[in-house]
């Protein structure tokens, strides 16, 4: 195991029984592909056609395949967005739009207005305060790396793309935060909104950690990396 795996903070909010951690680890770990049959996924700001593909375990192409009429850099609040393999599938596709027009659209573009305090991100633009550079590191749902608190958040929370753990007295908790300067194949090219909802007692000063969906010798693969994180408004 990476001599480097976070150590959870042991005044860390323990939330319901020990069957409610198994069963929330469970479900992380699921195996791929487990979206219903008709599964419609209605968007949520920060959504991206690669976040959707590795939450619902669906192949990225066919994802941007199934909706033919969205632009991966218009995905707004409330938008219908089809998770492929569904019944609806099929009376939705059927556009001559070709697979590579979709994946053009979907490659993704970081632009920075320093004097108007504006990045954009995957054709999203947002207002930031400041930028903190930081050290990261990252972790998975792996029992070994959670301890006894299960695969949640400080608060709770199923751990997911976009959770980070931060020191609060660097970024204080509940914090959105655009994370660039990353590399990696479990993550979004460029830039992710992130929210600081996470602790970990190795996690001090200009340092975060960074949860990734996957395979614990995935995640490792992350190691140290240096990123830029702009503080959202």
């Amino acid at each position: 195991m990476n001599k480097y795996l976070r150590h959870r903070l042991q005044w860390k909010k323990i939330i319901g029984t020990a069957a409610i951690a198994i069963g929330l680890a469970g479900t992380l770990q699921a195996a791929p592909g487990m979206a219903e049959a008709s599964a419609i996924h209605k968007a949520k700001e920060g959504d991206t056609f690669y976040q959707l593909a590795q939450e619902y375990g669906v192949d990225l192409n066919q994802l941007v395949a199934a909706n033919p009429s969205i632009s991966a850099t218009n995905i707004y609040e409330g938008l219908e967005i089809l998770i492929p393999g569904s019944e609806a599938e099929s009376q939705q596709t059927g556009s001559s739009m070709s697979v590579k027009g979709n994946l053009e659209q979907a490659l993704p573009t970081l632009k920075i207005a320093e004097s108007d305090k504006v990045v954009e991100a995957w054709g999203k633009s947002f207002n930031y305060s400041r930028t903190l550079d930081v050290k990261a590191s990252a972790y998975s749902a792996a029992a070994e790396e959670n301890g006894n608190w299960g695969a949640v958040d400080y608060f709770g929370n199923p751990l997911q793309l976009g959770t980070i753990a931060v020191d609060p007295k660097v970024i204080p908790m509940g914090t959105k935060v655009l994370v660039t300067g990353h590399t990696h194949a479990n993550l979004p090219k460029k830039a992710f909104v992130a929210t600081a909802s996470d602790q970990g007692g190795a996690i001090k000063g200009n340092r975060i950690d960074i949860f990734i969906p996957g395979k614990p010798s995935e995640v490792e693969s992350f190691g140290f990396q240096d990123v830029t994180l702009y503080i959202l408004k």
